[in-house]
């Protein structure tokens, strides 16, 4: 993909930070909500960067997309967040056209996860190119490179056991609960928050601890209510939360604040509890670790959990990788043929305009000229003489430059201002 002119002089760049080396706290400030992910798409679009793709989730932050330089991307995300670029160079990752592409396909098959095999993120992908493709910042290289990632994504489901047994934030939480607290099945448990994580937490304590005096306390109280009526669980009102937590022996705090929404001051003196945050930005404040009765558990402690699952899963890492490489190989050779386009498409201008001259001239020459006629067969003959320019680059790959050259030269092409890969066609969606 180096030498593609697939954006007119631009580079395909990923740009972004995750729990490799960027802690909660880190994470926390470059985290994207969906409002200001729109924000950051609109004023790419407004700089003329055309083909953009953002996924914020609390393990990782990052930007896809062609730049002339990374900077901008990563101007654009330091604009948007909470973070600065300095803050951001400490931990960041900043890769180019293929290793950018490489990246895309190790993240959204789970081997770039905090946990190894969780598929999650390849929904946030999905999520990711319908938002850019809402806001005309995906065409057909995004659209094709993400239908290429979820199809990796789907075949290492499918043909391997990279994401067998249950392992994931939810479940790490749960374990380290049953590891941790005597007579679980005793205990009050409060649930802080019902979205996605606190949903599949909730589903995992009913599951594997045999506990019913779970509470559930939501912002939005009917999401809360939708899922206690599935468990036959206790909801209550948010202003009930500090009397909630008076009472509970156990606190899951998932929530998705930007600031912390559990704080010491909530904790009466001496008590004894547990607390697990597993939101990012942290929303259970740091300082209650301080409080002599409470262990306060963070997200990146639970995601660094192994057990026998995570060791099981290591083993099909390389059946993982050889099938993404076999679709990334099929995207690699889909992309090599777009080069050729902006040429075919100059030379069938080209064509077309020698055609409609020459059947000017002779509309003008032969009376009773059949003007419709003469338009078919023009048309097919410029079909197959461009088909076979196309199959003779396509099948010559190693010297395609050459021929390229020598076809603009004898037909005396300028595509300089044609259309390239990402103006070809309007976005569509992304498939499974």
């Amino acid at each position: 993909m180096e030498d593609y002119n697939l954006n007119r002089g631009k580079y395909f760049y990923a740009v972004g930070l995750s729990y490799k080396k960027a802690d909660e706290e880190i994470r926390g400030k470059f985290s994207l909500d969906e409002a200001q992910k729109t924000s950051l798409l609109q004023q790419a679009g407004a700089q003329g960067i055309d083909e953009i793709l953002v996924i914020s989730t609390c393990n990782r932050t990052e930007i896809y997309g062609f730049a002339q330089h990374p900077f901008q991307l990563i101007k654009l995300l330091c604009d948007h967040s909470n973070g600065n670029v300095d803050e951001f160079k400490d931990v960041a990752y900043v890769y180019k056209n293929n290793e950018a592409i490489g990246h895309m396909f190790r993240v959204g098959t789970g081997l770039d996860s905090q946990i190894l095999g969780d598929f999650e993120i390849i929904a946030q992908i999905r999520k990711g190119f319908a938002l850019s493709r809402k806001h005309h910042t995906a065409n057909a290289f995004l659209e094709r490179l993400c239908n290429s990632v979820i199809q990796a994504s789907k075949r290492i489901k499918n043909e391997t056991d990279l994401s067998s047994g249950a392992t994931s934030v939810s479940f790490a939480s749960v374990q380290y609960i049953l590891n941790h607290v005597n007579h679980i099945a005793r205990k009050n448990i409060l649930l802080f928050g019902t979205g996605k994580i606190g949903r599949n937490t909730c589903e995992n304590l009913i599951k594997h601890t045999g506990n019913d005096h779970i509470t559930l306390i939501n912002r939005t109280k009917g999401k809360a209510e939708k899922i206690a009526g599935k468990f036959n669980l206790t909801v209550k009102d948010l202003a009930d939360l500090p009397d909630e937590i008076r009472k509970c022996d156990i606190l899951i705090v998932a929530t998705g604040a930007r600031t912390p929404t559990v704080t010491g001051e909530l904790v009466p003196p001496d008590k004894e509890m547990l607390v697990l945050d597993l939101s990012v930005p942290r929303n259970a404040d740091s300082d209650m670790a301080n409080l002599p009765g409470v262990t306060l558990v963070s997200l990146d402690h639970l995601s660094q959990m192994t057990d026998k699952t995570l060791e099981r899963r290591k083993a099909f890492v390389p059946q993982a990788e050889s099938i993404i490489e076999e679709v990334k190989g099929e995207f690699t050779q889909w992309l090599g043929t777009r080069k050729f386009a902006p040429t075919i498409k100059a030379l069938k201008k080209k064509l077309k305009s020698l055609k409609d001259a020459e059947v000017d001239f002779q509309r003008k020459k032969i009376e009773g000229f059949n003007n419709e006629q003469a338009e078919i067969i023009g048309n097919r003959i410029i079909q197959k003489i461009t088909t076979h320019f196309a199959n003779h680059l396509k099948e010559n790959n190693a010297s395609a430059d050459e021929s390229l050259e020598l076809i603009k030269k004898v037909f005396q092409l300028d595509n300089s201002n044609g259309n390239s890969l990402v103006k070809e066609q309007k976005p569509t969606k992304a498939t499974t």
